[in-house]
């Protein structure tokens, strides 16, 4: 009845966490879950010795998220398939709730629950379509840090708005945890694997959208996720695929007319980039290397960072397989 794929980089700590939150739940539910390593190097093999009914599948090279996950739908038969970050872990009950919304509201194409921090503040994970303005007042940004009420900030971050309990439709939810219905993936499409990582969820609820599947944040079903857990691994390059994926997101639904207005959002993106790398630059120290190659100083016991390779497989408009 429901499938749950996480893709996995050098996070297996993290996703034997997260595996363990739902585990004794998979024969009462009929679970499913997949397991997408894009080639860590932390002891993936773990999971299958700790939690056998578990399907791992080792990819040499990374295929990004989208990537992963698209080999994974294509052998997938639930009637629900469940995202999960390897650094998120599903409430008690997250099921249950979870299974009772879908097949109530058979319109819903994309559940997204309430996401937390591991403190319980909330995450807002349920978020309006980006606009320029959104990279002055996205979620992590100064702005809606420093001024968290602000109109702009509010509008953007739909899930302030909640009151905790009743679902409301929304324009996208993140993909950290996201409930998606297999008959809506097969009328819209597998996600699109020129986002390597980052902004593929918002494209998929978009695209949910325009084949009429409507798009919910669930605040009944509850997730923790752990900000970073992968992307932290490597952060330089992390940031670089956020913005490059925001770029194309742009480039992507970016009416004809307003044509005009893509080259000052792409320049305002870009000092954006260099504005966080100088930030993180400034709050971590630099070191010389033996070769003369100047690296951040990276955090006690990180994974050294891996460079990632791009691989296209099949078309992003298709059904799974």
């Amino acid at each position: 009845m429901i499938d749950v794929i996480i893709v996995n980089y050098n996070s297996t700590d993290h996703l034997l966490n997260c595996i363990a939150s739902f585990y004794t739940d998979i024969q009462r539910f009929g679970v499913t879950v997949y397991v997408q390593d894009n080639g860590s190097t932390d002891g993936v093999d773990r999971v299958s010795d700790r939690y056998p009914l578990v399907r791992l599948h080792k990819n040499i090279v990374n295929l990004g998220f989208a990537g992963a996950v698209n080999q994974a739908l294509c052998r997938c038969k639930g009637d629900y398939v469940i995202l999960l970050n390897p650094d998120a872990v599903l409430e008690e009950g997250f099921l249950d709730a979870a299974v009772e919304f879908m097949d109530r509201r058979r319109d819903v194409g994309i559940m997204g629950p309430k996401i937390l921090d591991r403190d319980g503040k909330l995450q807002n994970s349920a978020r309006a379509f980006p606009s320029p303005l959104t990279a002055l007042f996205g979620r992590s940004s100064y702005l809606s840090r420093r001024f968290p009420q602000n109109p702009v900030t509010s509008r953007n971050l739909l899930s302030m708005s909640c009151d905790g309990e009743t679902p409301m439709s929304v324009d996208w939810v993140s993909g950290a945890c996201m409930v998606v219905r297999k008959k809506a993936v097969e009328q819209t499409g597998m996600l699109d694997e020129r986002f390597f990582m980052y902004w593929e969820d918002a494209d998929w609820c978009r695209r949910m959208w325009a084949a009429r599947w409507k798009v919910v944040y669930c605040p009944k079903a509850v997730a923790y996720h752990y900000i970073g857990g992968s992307s932290e691994k490597c952060a330089v390059r992390s940031v670089w695929e956020f913005h490059k994926s925001v770029c194309r997101f742009f480039d992507k639904y970016l009416p004809p007319r307003l044509f005009f207005a893509g080259p000052p959002v792409f320049g305002l993106l870009f000092l954006r980039f260099l504005a966080v790398m100088l930030t993180a630059a400034v709050k971590h120290p630099i070191r010389r290397v033996e070769a003369g190659t100047l690296l951040a100083e990276p955090p006690p016991g990180a994974a050294p960072c891996r460079q990632y390779q791009r691989v296209d497989i099949g078309s992003t408009n298709s059904g799974p397989c």
